[in-house]
């Protein structure tokens, strides 16, 4: 299975601008500038898309490693954040960092934990990103709630 994304950039580095579209449509014609990346400037940048991909791929894992445990997922919410850091004269994305926040109807903390490690392990983006990945993660349901556990969406 391959898939493809497709940029086209127009300009100098500060000045210029891109387009990112995927075959799959899902994005077509998105802009990203030098600004985009480095300042709060509204579009995307590659590190947004970066942590897309591995939120979307971790979810998906620990779905999948829930159902291998016979669990069903109410809901599964994940935050990504990808930390790109300036040190000797380059730039590099040096690690990313998974925030969850889980509703799994009848699952202990521990399990929970397990899963989320092995999901965390085995998720093909994980593999790939060859940095430190670490992760907040922690489990939701109505009959457990504490202050330290808001419902999905309220990370």
């Amino acid at each position: 299975m391959e898939r493809s994304a497709t940029v086209t950039w127009n300009g100098s580095l500060k000045e210029g601008r891109g387009l990112i579209s995927t075959k799959s449509r899902a994005l077509l014609g998105i802009p990203y500038t030098f600004n985009t990346r480095f300042k709060d400037v509204i579009g995307t940048n590659p590190e947004e898309l970066i942590a897309a991909a591995h939120a979307s791929c971790f979810s998906m894992s620990l779905t999948g490693e829930a159902g291998k445990e016979n669990f069903s997922v109410e809901s599964i919410h994940t935050v990504a954040n990808v930390t790109l850091e300036f040190s000797n004269d380059t730039w590099s994305v040096n690690s990313s960092h998974l925030d969850v926040l889980a509703e799994i109807p009848g699952m202990s903390e521990s399990k929970f934990q397990s899963i989320s490690e092995k999901a965390k392990e085995t998720c093909p983006i994980s593999r790939l990103l060859n940095t430190k990945i670490s992760m907040t993660a922690r489990i939701w349901s109505k009959d457990r709630i504490t202050s330290t556990s808001p419902p999905p969406g309220e990370l």
